[in-house]
Parts: structure tokens; sequence; C-alpha cells
């Protein structure tokens, strides 16, 4: 395996745009669904086959139902439709597992585990349509040996430190969607956007984020909420960014025709928003268009040799490693890339990129930078476990 090395600058564009899409927003629904259902199979091929076998289940898609919402409270019309797509190993060996029992349950469970006011049963229909896998793709993945190969033609790209306004827009979701902060504030649901523009040194942050409709009472009640959020947001800017900002929540609103970013069930997948797998955050938790990037759909892919999500995970995971071991690296990108059958351990190509503090001379950071590099490929298959356990983010 060749690792190629480069020397940036510090270089700080002007503009930078970050956007999180948050817990509940339908994108990162679908995406925490077919996670889990991959999760769960892993589980379930460890624990009948002692391996984890082949399946990739980042085929999803949610169609947004229908509701009639008003102050106090409202009907859900017609259910979401929750469609569970994807390929798996149903029986090996003269034993089975049932994949698409598999699939329901983990998805109630996530669905039931995290968002408080939507009934499973009577609000979503749970769709499962994951079919046997490819007999070849099947047969890369059993081949014997100590490093599984790949089943794919990919690459994983991913970068340390967040700058500035990516850990504001990633902590601001993550604030509002915490149970502390839902407890207090019960009437704002889970699906939460998140928009952060920097031009120069200034920020603007625009959140959308649906109230449950139970909670309020009126428009003028739906105002005093909203205001009094949009303030803990801009104490919550102000203690962690010293510059300028401003801060805006559910701009949309149309207060002259009381029209309001109100839902029954604080998500907006209630009527008529869909989402689809991989169309929200990538595995960094964000999308950072000014940053190096891939498009690939990790959630629900296999942990084992789908390169797709393995290396993303590992790029993120490395660079942050980097950073945090040695204090003369200011930041780190690391790209790789895959060809289909070979040991995942030994991508076709793999690039570092670093800044340095001022003054650390290239030459000595070479071979510490070489050896954290080696270390994480030589131990890549504990990538598989930390993200069976949820150890390391997927969106």
């Amino acid at each position: 395996m060749g690792i190629n090395y480069r020397q940036g600058e510090l270089a700080r564009s002007y503009v930078e745009l970050v956007e999180r899409k948050g817990l509940g927003h339908p994108d990162s629904i679908i995406d925490g669904i077919m996670e889990e259902i991959s999760k769960e199979l892993c589980k379930e091929y460890l624990n009948v086959f002692d391996v984890i076998l082949h399946h990739n289940v980042d085929k999803g898609l949610i169609v947004g139902g229908e509701a009639s919402v008003e102050f106090g409270g409202g009907t859900i019309e017609k259910p979401a439709e929750i469609f569970m797509a994807g390929r798996a190993v149903y029986e090996a060996d003269g034993k089975s597992i049932n994949v698409e029992g598999i699939a329901m349950d983990a998805a109630r469970k996530y669905l039931e585990s995290n968002f408080r006011h939507l009934n499973v049963d009577k609000q979503t229909i749970l769709l499962p349509k994951i079919r046997r896998g490819s007999a070849d793709l099947i047969s890369i993945f059993k081949m014997k040996g100590e490093i599984p190969l790949a089943n794919d033609t990919s690459f994983g790209t991913g970068f340390a430190p967040y700058s500035d306004l990516e850990s504001l827009v990633l902590e601001i979701e993550r604030r509002i969607n915490s149970p502390e902060y839902k407890k207090k504030n019960p009437h704002i649901g889970e699906d939460v956007k998140v928009m952060g523009v920097r031009e120069g040194d200034r920020i603007r942050i625009t959140v959308a984020a649906a109230f449950v409709s139970k909670y309020i009472n009126d428009l003028g009640h739906y105002i005093e909420l909203k205001e009094k959020a949009l303030s803990e947001i801009k104490a919550l800017i102000s203690k962690a960014y010293d510059g300028e900002f401003e801060a805006y929540l559910n701009t949309g609103d149309d207060y002259k025709n009381n029209s309001v970013y109100i839902t029954k069930t604080g998500l907006s997948i209630e009527s008529g928003d869909d989402g689809e797998v991989g169309r929200g955050n990538r595995a960094c938790g964000l999308i950072t268009p000014y940053r190096k990037m891939s498009l690939e759909a990790v959630a629900g892919k296999n942990p084992v040799n789908h390169v797709g999500k393995i290396y993303n995970v590992l790029a993120h995971e490395l660079a942050r490693d980097i950073v945090r071991q040695y204090d003369f690296v200011e930041s780190a990108t690391f790209t790789i890339v895959s060809q289909i059958g070979s040991p995942i351990n030994e991508p076709k190509s793999a690039d570092l990129e670093v800044v340095l503090s001022k003054g650390y001379e290239f030459e000595n950071a070479k071979p510490k930078l070489k050896y954290i590099v080696n270390a994480w490929m030589e131990n890549i298959t504990e990538i598989t476990e930390r993200i069976i356990y949820g150890k390391s983010s997927i969106f």
C-alpha cells in the first residue's frame, strides 16, 4: 500500500456553508432505520452463524403521509409509508434467520425510541422489501481469510478538526434534540434542520424546527414559544462563538395568514415530506460542500467489507486521531479508494493531506504520520465492531 503525503497551507475561504439534517429530518429518519436494521442483522448473524454474512440494506424510502393540523391538535389522515429495501443472506449451512422480521422489529424499535409523539402502528406503515443477495457478491464476502475483501470499488474521505461553524451547527441540532432540552421544551419536535453560513467572520444560522401542535394554544402562544426558543439558540451561539452572528428560526412562518410550522408528531413525514437514504448528512454528521466529501450512502451498508461505508468511517476516525495525537498537525484530510475483490487493508490509493504548525518540518512529521496511518490500516477490522455497537458516527 502506498501512502501519499502532502503538506497543505492553512487556507480559509471567505464563504463557508454547513448543514445538519437533524434526528427527525426525513432523510435522517430513514438513514437511522436502515442503519439499525444492518446492526441488528449483524448481531443475529453472529448469534446464529458465528460470522456476519452478506447484506446491504441501504435502499430505504419514506413516502410522507397526509395530516390536518391545527393549534391544540390535529389528525393523521394518511400514514407515512416506510420502504426498507436491500439484499441479505437468509440461510446458510442449513440454518436461517428471519430477515424481514428483524427489519420490522428494528425499525419499530428505532422509531419508538427516538420520536416521542409518533404512534408507529397507527401513523406509519412499515414495508420490508429485502431480497436475497447476489451470488457473486456473496462469494466475495464469504471468502476465508483474516482480512475481508472489498465488495465494491469506492472511496471514502474524512477530515479533522471541525471548523468553528461546523462544530456550532452540529452542537445546535444536538442540543435541541437532546433529552434535557426536550424535557424543558416538549413543544419542539425532533424534525430540526440547521444551516450555517459564514462570510468572513460573520455567521448566520437558520434553524427549522417542527413544533408539536398539542402544546400550542394559538398563534400568540406559538410566537411566544418561538421567541423563547430563538433566544436560547442565540445564547448557545454567543457562548460558543466570539464573532458577530445572526440567528433565525422557522423563517417560513406567515403570521398574517396564520401559517406556522406546527405538526402533530413533531415530524414533517406526517404531511408529505419524504426521505431517502444517502440524501442527508455524510459520515461526519454534516453536509460540508467546502470540504472534500463523498456522496456515498453510508447507512445500511454492511460494516464488514463494504468499503463505501468502512472507508468513510475510517477516514474521519483516522483524521481525528492524527489531530488528537500530534499537536504539530493543525488539520488532516484522508482520502482512500478500494478495488473490488482486494483486501480492504490494501487500498488502491491512500492520500493524507496535512497542515502542520508553523516551523514544523514536514520530513520530521512523515514517519509519525505514516505510523498512525499504517496502524489504522492494520487494525481496520475494528471499524466493524465500532459501527455495530454505535461507537462511530454514520450520519
